[in-house]
Order: C-alpha cells, then structure tokens, then sequence
C-alpha cells in the first residue's frame, strides 16, 4: 500500500510540475540521444562523432534504444514524436521523484518540516524545473545519486544496495565513479586494514568477499568505456569528446576557474536566502546536532563538491548541470537551518538556533515574489520554444524535402534526424558547412525566432545564414521559411549557363 501512495504521489507530483514549468521539450543532448537509440535498435551503428555531438552516456542510450518503437512511429507526417512525448513525461516523473528524495532525506537528517522546505526549494529553482523540463539526465542522475544516500541513511554501511544505484548512476554522469570508489574504501577499509595483518588464507578470503562490492563499484566506468570502444573505437571517446567540444564551443574549463565560479553557480541555482539559511544550518547542525546522519550529510556534500572540481581538472566545461548535486545537498541544509531546531532540547543552543531561523525564513519569504516571476519566466519561454518547435514540425511534415536538408546551425539538427529519420551527418549546418547548390534550407522568419529558439547568448558566432540567390520560398508560416532549389531546377540553370 505504501508503494501504491508513493507511485501515486509522484505521478501526482509530476501532473503539477507540468503545470508549474508549463510545457516541456527535448533538449539537444537527449534528442542525440533518442537518435541513436533509434538507430542501435534497427541495427545501424550510430555516428557519434558527428560535428558538435553530445556526450554519448551510455544509460540514456540504453532507454532511448528502449523507446524505440515509439522513434520510429509517425504521427502526422513525422517521426519520433511519441519517443519524444515519452522523454518529457518520464523527466517530469524524474522531478517528482527528486523532490520525494530531498524530502526523505530531510526527514531522516533533521525533521519532516526541513524535509518539506528542501523539497520546496529544490523543485521551485528555475534551473532545476528548465533541466527537468527539458528532459536533461542531469535529474535521473541525482534520482539516483539521493536515492544511494537514502538506503545508506537508513541502513548504515548497506554495500551493494548502495552501490548499485551508483553504478546506474555512473552510466550518466561520471561523477557517480567518485562516489562509489570513496564509499567503497569507507566501506572496506576497516576490514581489508584488519586482514593485512592476518595469515595469507585469511587475507585472501577477505578480499575474495571483496571482490563481488569492487567489481560493482568498478562496473561503470567499464562498462562506459566498453560503450565507446564498440560505438567509435575509442574507449575515451566520451572524455576526449567532451573535452574537444568545450575548446570548440569556447566553454570555460580548468580547476583555477573553480573558486570563481562554484558560489555564482551555486547561487544561481539557489540565490542567496537559500545559501544564507544553508550555510547556517549547516553549520548549526554539525556543532550541535552531533549526529551520524548529518555527519554523512555533510560529507556527500563535500564529495560533490570535490567530484565537480575533479571534472573541471580534467578539462570538462564548468556549466550550472553539474553542480545541481551540491545545491540540492545544500537545499537540505536549508531546510534545518529553519527547522533544524525543533529537534534540540529547550536551553541556549535552541533559542540561538531559532533566532537564526526566524531571520532566514524571513529572508526566503522576502525573496518570493521575484521567485514566482522567475518561474512565470520560464514558463513563458518553454511554452514559446515548444510553439516554435511545433510551427517547425507543422512545416516539415506538410512537405516533402529536398535533399540535403540545411539549417542555420547545429541546434534543430538532432530534431530534424529524429523527425524525418535521417542520419545527423546527412543534415547541414549552415553556419559551418555553408549551404549547397540545391536542397532545402529552414530558416526562423525573424531575428526574434531565432533568439528564442537556435541562438544562445553563449554563441561565439549569432550568424543567419541568408538562403542563396537561386534558392526559392516554397513554403512559410508563423515561426519558419522553407527556401528550396530542387534538381531540376539546379540542372537546368547550369545547362542554361553552359549555353
């Protein structure tokens, strides 16, 4: 019965934050992702290294390969439209999931009321609903990620049913490697420590019960390089990809980037009540709580924190995503810096502690306001891309395209592959590629569409591409411009210019 209210609640949960973030669409990287899903199910052997790909991450292959079927079925005139349906409804159940874990969480730290005030603060963060309702694997990733803390909460050093969620986990994002290798040292270091001073037979019987925690500890990335060893021949391709893309994309990379850029992230995410009433309880609860939980608390948050530094020392861009983790561990703390104590006998440290929680309550309530407007702002602009998007749709499906099909750059590409079946590479970006003889080129009727659909203020290059004098408009409506030269038309201007 507990289950059937939990399932309940979440999908529930998921029914609100549609209605909170308003209408979702799928991002670049997951529509990659759905792509190649498609391809691996028919037996092709995806592209990934394809201009400006995104990180393969092997699990979100794995369930868009899943939702092939409903890749490769038509709904008026276009493909994948179901696939892409199923993405967001599954990131909006993702998000409910996030926000019933930050609330156990909370519970199992401090109290139910913590837990109910970082759940609020967590799923009404304008980054985490854009991430969600964008159907990033950034949220299944932290699904996971608390979902491991949880059990470890409850069930103090549990091993393999906190290490497999991790290693689901680590086939997402690849902080999670971090995560099961310190907790795998923390959890056999007493043990292993103890039988280097015992006689070979007992020192080779408990690395023996060892193995079966290591091996599970080890599976993701394995099994992340042997991914990117059958796809491209390459098991660090994800790695050097990444990397690769960030010098291209101009991205700020590097550890001394670190300090700078993790508290204007950070309060990004959070802004500063939420920083001010975590920072506080945090440090309250750990001078007065004396607590196990909130001692494990703290340190996955200190993991996480190191985790994002030990990606920026590898090269990796410093983007918003990858500290998601760190604020919601944050939000938690948020939440005890408020309720935290109610859970302290009456005397000094109580009446301090909730002086303080009477000024970061006030703080939040202040804040607010602008809050709902930030959220009201994202609506706004989901439910704009997503008319945007459909008006594109409404275009492609009416007609029947000219090869090679053109766009203005690399964002509607893996779109258009999924929609029309193509592969990424047979599409071209006409901002780096330039535009071909004949074909057909999409083009957003204004400078406005293209600012709130395919520019991003982060390019280094805002360019449109105006179509060639010879292409001609075929079709047009609110958001889009077909310009085409078919074949015929191609060959016979050039048998006139040779007479």
């Amino acid at each position: 019965m507990a289950r059937i209210r939990l399932a309940a609640g979440v999908l529930g949960g998921a029914a609100v934050l549609r209605l909170l973030a308003g209408p979702g669409l799928v991002n670049y990287d997951t529509l990659y992702a759905l792509v190649w899903g498609r391809q691996l199910a028919h037996g092709e052997l995806p592209d990934l290294e394809v201009a400006i790909a995104p990180t393969p991450h092997p699990l979100a292959n794995l369930a868009a390969t899943l939702l092939s079927p409903l890749s490769s079925h038509e709904t008026g005139g276009l493909h994948g439209e179901l696939a892409a349906v199923a993405a967001v409804g599954l990131a909006y159940v993702s998000l409910a999931l996030l926000g019933w874990l930050v609330f156990a969480l909370g519970r199992e730290w401090f109290n139910a009321a913590a837990g109910v005030l970082a759940a609020l603060i967590v799923l009404t963060r304008v980054p985490v609903l854009d991430f969600g309702a964008r159907a990033y694997v950034d949220i299944p990733f932290l699904v996971l990620v608390l979902g491991a803390l949880l059990v470890e909460t409850r069930r103090p050093r549990a091993g393999a049913p906190v290490l497999l969620p991790l290693a689901v986990a680590g086939l997402l994002r690849p902080e999670a490697w971090l995560f099961s290798g310190a907790y795998l040292l923390w959890l056999l270091w007493p043990g292993l420590r103890a039988a280097a001073r015992r006689a070979g037979p007992r020192r080779a019987a408990a690395w023996r019960d060892a193995a079966p925690l290591v091996l599970l500890a080890a599976s993701a990335p394995l099994l992340w390089a042997l991914h990117d060893l059958l796809l491209t021949g390459n098991p660090l391709h994800s790695l050097t990809g990444t990397r690769d893309n960030a010098a291209l994309l101009g991205r700020v990379t590097g550890i001394e980037h670190v300090p700078a850029a993790v508290p204007r992230r950070l309060g990004e995410i959070l802004r500063e009540p939420v920083l001010l009433a975590a920072a506080g309880g945090g440090l309250l609860a750990l001078a007065w709580r004396r607590d196990r939980r909130v001692r494990l608390g703290a340190w996955a948050g200190a993991l996480a924190l190191g985790a994002f530094c030990v990606l920026a020392a590898a090269g990796l861009p410093i983007i918003t995503r990858y500290l998601l983790l760190s604020a919601t561990l944050l939000a938690i703390f948020a939440g005890a810096g408020v309720f935290g104590w109610l859970e302290l006998p009456p005397g000094r440290e109580r009446t301090w502690w909730a002086r303080f929680a009477a000024v970061a309550l006030v703080a939040l309530l202040v804040f607010v306001p602008s809050q709902i407007g930030r959220i009201d702002r994202l609506g706004d602009a989901l439910a704009r891309q997503e008319a945007i998007q459909r008006s594109l749709g409404e275009l492609v499906a009416e007609q029947r395209l000219q090869r090679p099909v053109a766009v203005p750059n690399r964002r509607p590409i893996p779109l258009l592959a999924l929609w029309l079946e193509l592969d990424p590479g047979e599409l071209v970006d006409a901002q780096e590629d330039g535009l071909s003889q004949r074909g057909s080129y999409l083009v957003p009727a204004d400078g406005q569409v293209a600012r709130d659909y395919i520019l991003d203020r982060r390019d280094r290059d805002r360019r449109i591409a105006p179509p060639p004098p010879r292409y001609r408009l075929r079709k047009t409506n609110r958001e889009w411009r077909l310009y085409e030269r078919s074949v015929a038309i191609a060959a016979r201007r050039d048998h006139d210019t040779a007479r």
